[in-house]
């Protein structure tokens, strides 16, 4: 147990308890950024099968019912080599980026392999988000405070005080960031696995009690 900041007055006495509280929670939202990069000596031609796979890949996302789908970058660039310090022209890049929104988090494997059969060849981001992050984030401040009332609770009976302490001031802490725990893989027969797994959503506070 963390040891009490306690400071006696003429007045009155107090202690500050810091409180820790945490809950699970199950991400329900996949933001996805897959894409395609195609280069040639022609910039035409490496912008039109670019075209050509961009909308293939829509064709085939929309056909799986997805339609949250945004260009997230497009850009081109020239391509340059190094030849007994010389610098040699080698044409041109075209990259574009789509994000994409899924509440359908068993479907984001299938959905990787389908965007890479028409043609994608980039994932740049898979992440998983928790919609209703702050409802979460209430239970997790006031389980917080209870954590914080209990440890004074427990002082107060092993200092054999006669009343309970009374919290007089909350102070809400930044919350500390904690690693997500994967789940256990699942078997999935030609389809890419992508877990989501689970995350723990922290608060802390610290708590002034007088007693």
């Amino acid at each position: 147990m963390e040891n009490p900041h306690i400071i006696p007055t003429t007045e009155h006495n107090t202690m500050i308890l810091a409180g820790t509280g945490q809950v699970t929670a199950v991400p329900d939202l996949t933001i996805l950024r897959l894409g395609f990069q195609t280069s040639g000596e022609n910039l035409v031609e490496a912008q039109n099968e670019n075209a050509r796979i961009s909308q293939a890949v829509l064709r085939s996302l929309q056909q799986l019912g997805i339609t949250d789908i945004r260009t997230y970058e497009y850009n081109i660039n020239k391509i340059y080599e190094y030849e007994d310090n010389k610098q040699i022209d080698k044409g041109y890049s075209v990259r574009n980026i789509l994000e994409i929104r899924t509440n359908n988090l068993d479907q984001v494997g299938y959905v990787i392999d389908t965007a890479v059969y028409y043609g994608a060849n980039i994932v740049d981001l898979i992440e998983f988000r928790i919609s209703d992050k702050e409802a979460y984030y209430l239970q997790a401040l006031n389980l917080a405070i209870e954590n914080a009332i209990i440890k004074a609770d427990s002082i107060a009976k092993n200092l054999g005080l006669l009343n309970p302490p009374s919290p007089i001031r909350i102070i809400e802490i930044g919350t500390t960031p904690v690693p997500t725990r994967l789940l256990g893989s699942r078997e999935a027969a030609y389809t890419t696995p992508i877990e989501p797994g689970s995350k723990q959503i922290e608060a802390n506070v610290n708590i002034e009690f007088i007693y």
